[in-house]
């Protein structure tokens, strides 16, 4: 289904041919001056010299062509040569049907899907999840639901952090608090028990307390590193171990996900592609790409046109340890191998541009990828508090994922039960709660463009007013109870009884609905949940403006109300697709 603004603009093209001139200055653009015109065309003024004729005088004969125009109730020709543009409320009203009853409101599918992987998450194992995995998170998701909407085959993988030194300091650490566990026997055969000898809390405290005793002392970081060597060499106790490290791990990793409406489809990590390094490393070598600098063995990616210093991108330390940069390059060629995408995204901190710059430009050289896959570096900014420095607890420290949710939980939770006439039990209280909290985080992330810092404000975050999450969920919860109302009357939604604006805010309100094509195209096109917020946030305000002025269920003509049900129905549909994309639902009431 087309777009609106290319129906319009095709219709100006038209006129302007009719009229004789070039079609191309009939592209149309929703007006920056919304109080005179919905749209506007410039092409009078672009085609004067062309034409060596005054704007206003070209102006004037498209206006003419138009005639009798079914797509415009107004078109007029204004100093010093714009055309300003009125929709016919007929045809919008025609637009708004087709899309009510097309499958994904008309959004055209592509012809070739693409293969696409997501890369977001990143945590590592053995550590609680914090505040500052929250925006790749929620970023991530929102891009591999946007881009699954739009047609193309996603794949969300989590890339645990689960092979480096920070496993050789837990089994270190493990060693010295309980040696004569079974693992650390050299010659023992047996089987190893099969429940963990650590709880997900334990572990949690494990890991800092041997991160910080490394610092202090280098014979425990040697242990430590010596430790992480024989994990990566096979020994079996040390295997076991790791095994029961990430099964703990990932079990907590995947509630508190799950709280967030996160999903993965590959849990996959570091130790996956641990196997694949040498054999990749021999094949940079042979085809001349790596050499030694120093001990080290490096890829040049510099490039004639870099205007500041790209350092080689290094394959392997001095003393033959891989490094992240060798992990992801395997990780690579392993998803190249096993799904072939055509566009690999990363959504990482902004502060590492540098480092994906040298690995993409590492993957191309060696002929990991095809020449035409496409490797993407989202980079969000930091997610601040009102101080304006990364996000903490009232003690200073690095937040709980956990305890930050919780806290907003609480926070709506006695916004709701503080409300005056409050008829909802407590326990379908609590339920609403979480969901109105969680579009109190994601809507107050998504909103921002993910490259920008921002201030998280719970104050503001879940306010019912404003630019907000809650605000978006009342006024579906509001179109909700309408509809219900009206269904308990024995009413029946039809997309067929939609009617021809009769005021402005309806209009506006159709206006609004009738760009969600070309809004998501934008979306999935610039990687930009930001541009679904600020469509829901001007449709709902869209929604509340005509609401506030129109008496929907008391109408007494049956026409009307039916027409305006349907556009309410078609409202709350849009509304509920958008949040979808965007990582979290609305309640059915708040």
């Amino acid at each position: 289904m087309e777009k609106l603004l290319d129906l319009v603009s095709e219709e100006m093209k038209q006129a302007f041919e009719a009229a004789g001139y070039d079609g191309g200055l009939g592209k149309v653009t929703p007006s920056n001056r919304p109080d005179l015109c919905e749209y506007q065309c410039n092409g009078a003024m672009a085609g004067a010299k062309q034409y060596k004729k005054a704007p206003m005088a070209i102006a004037q004969d498209v206006v003419n062509a138009l005639g009798e125009s079914k797509v415009f109730a107004e078109a007029g020709a204004v100093n010093p040569g714009f055309l300003n543009l009125k929709l016919n409320p007929a045809f919008v009203r025609n637009y708004l049907e087709r899309m009510a009853q097309a499958e994904k409101f008309g959004l055209e599918m592509p012809e070739h899907p693409k293969k696409i992987v997501i890369d977001y998450g990143g945590p590592n194992v053995a550590k609680p999840l914090h505040v500052g995995h929250l925006r790749s998170a929620i970023i991530g998701e929102s891009v591999k639901r946007i881009a699954r909407y739009a047609g193309h085959e996603v794949t969300g993988d989590i890339h645990l952090g689960d092979w480096g030194l920070q496993m050789g300091l837990i089994i270190t650490e493990l060693r010295e608090r309980q040696p004569d566990l079974l693992y650390f026997e050299d010659n023992y055969e047996g089987e190893y028990p099969a429940e963990a000898p650590f709880t997900i809390s334990e572990l949690e405290e494990i890991y800092p307390t041997a991160s910080a005793k490394s610092k202090e002392d280098a014979a425990y970081k040697e242990k430590a590193m010596d430790a992480t060597f024989k994990l990566q060499s096979g020994v079996r106790g040390y295997r076991a171990l790791w095994k029961h490290i990430m099964d703990v791990s990932v079990a907590d990793l995947k509630k508190n996900y799950k709280n967030l409406n996160v999903e993965f489809d590959l849990w996959k990590g570091e130790s996956d592609v641990h196997d694949l390094i040498p054999a990749m490393v021999e094949e940079m070598k042979k085809g001349g790409y790596a050499y030694l600098s120093e001990g080290a063995l490096v890829v040049d990616v510099k490039e004639e046109t870099d205007t500041k210093e790209v350092p080689p991108c290094m394959i392997l330390k001095s003393d033959g340890a891989s490094l992240y940069n060798t992990t992801d390059l395997a990780t690579i060629m392993d998803r190249m191998d096993k799904i072939n995408p055509d566009e690999i995204i990363y959504v990482v901190d902004k502060r590492q541009e540098l480092y994906f710059e040298q690995v993409f430009r590492c993957a191309r050289k060696t002929k990991l990828v095809r020449p035409e896959t496409e490797l993407k570096f989202l980079g969000f900014g930091t997610m601040n508090g009102k101080d304006g420095k990364p996000f903490k607890t009232r003690e200073g420290g690095v937040m709980r994922l956990e305890s930050l949710l919780e806290e907003i939980n609480g926070e709506m939770y006695r916004k709701i039960m503080s409300q005056e006439n409050r008829t909802m039990p407590e326990g379908e209280a609590g339920e609403t709660a979480k969901i109105v909290a969680l579009s109190a985080v994601k809507y107050g992330d998504l909103s921002n463009q993910a490259s920008k810092d921002y201030i998280f404000d719970i104050d503001r975050f879940t306010s019912s007013e404003g630019d907000t999450g809650p605000y978006i969920l009342y006024t579906i919860a509001r179109m909700k109870s309408i509809l219900g109302k009206y269904a308990e009357t024995g009413g029946k939604t039809d997309a067929a009884a939609l009617q021809p604006a009769s005021g402005a805010s309806e209009k506006d309100l159709m206006l609004q609905l009738a760009g969600f094509n070309a809004m998501m195209e934008g979306a999935y096109a610039e990687t930009a949940p930001h541009k679904v917020c600020s469509y829901i946030y001007d449709l709902a305000n869209a929604f509340n403006r005509f609401y506030h002025e129109t008496k929907i269920l008391t109408e007494e003509d049956r026409t009307k109300k039916e027409g305006w049900i349907a556009l309410l129905a078609l409202t709350r549909d849009v509304l509920e697709t958008c949040i979808g994309v965007l990582g979290f639902s609305a309640p059915d009431r708040m």
